[in-house]
């Protein structure tokens, strides 16, 4: 369907976000367009303000305005343990759970030959330096549970084990909810690799 050029922009530039098809693009360039200008402007604002003011962190790597963020400056986290995740929203996805009060480090990324992404490509040699520099006990890899993730583990774990931390791999398996009959065989695979004692 055709729409005015500064709709259709719109609708464009909204389909560029993951996630958001044309369909979806339209239905909420339609809904900006029906906003009050004010709130409209508020949402254009905080794009740009976020987009201008948001950095890593140069510690762990993390997305923040205060350099180093404040899970790298919070006395209170344990400094003995490292929460290695491949990106940001791992990071936020960790701590919704309030469980693990250690420190992060944000890889940017997963080891993958077949995208031509190798060891040097992601946020690794920083957390070599940070492991030589930090009386660190603990490495939890946390990468996805994909082909991607798992090689990045392995990796990580390879070169990190002739300094004698402990080195240890989130679990994987059949998710709360779901039924073991609709599990693929890799997933049924880690649930029993990851069982424990009762």
């Amino acid at each position: 369907m055709k729409y005015a050029k500064p709709l259709n922009n719109l609708i464009n530039q909204l389909s560029k976000l993951p996630g958001i098809g044309e369909k979806t693009a339209q239905r909420l360039a339609f809904h900006i367009l029906s906003m009050e200008e004010k709130d409209a402007l508020a949402i254009a604002d905080s794009i740009v303000n976020a987009k201008r003011t948001m950095k890593y962190c140069s510690i762990c790597g993390n997305l923040t305005d205060e350099d180093p963020c404040l899970i790298c400056t919070d006395s209170t986290r344990d400094k003995s343990a490292i929460c290695v995740v491949e990106s940001p929203r791992d990071v936020a996805a960790m701590e919704r759970i309030k469980e693990y009060r250690g420190l992060y480090h944000v890889l940017h990324g997963a080891i993958s030959p077949m995208e031509g992404i190798g060891p040097e490509d992601i946020n690794l040699k920083s957390l070599i330096v940070r492991l030589q520099q930090n009386e660190v006990e603990e490495v939890i890899l946390a990468t996805n549970p994909n082909i991607e993730g798992e090689a990045t583990a392995m990796y990580i774990a390879r070169l990190i084990k002739p300094s004698g931390i402990k080195t240890s791999r989130i679990a994987h398996g059949i998710p709360i909810g779901g039924d073991i009959e609709y599990a693929d065989e890799i997933t049924l695979s880690k649930a029993i690799e990851g069982r424990r004692v009762l």
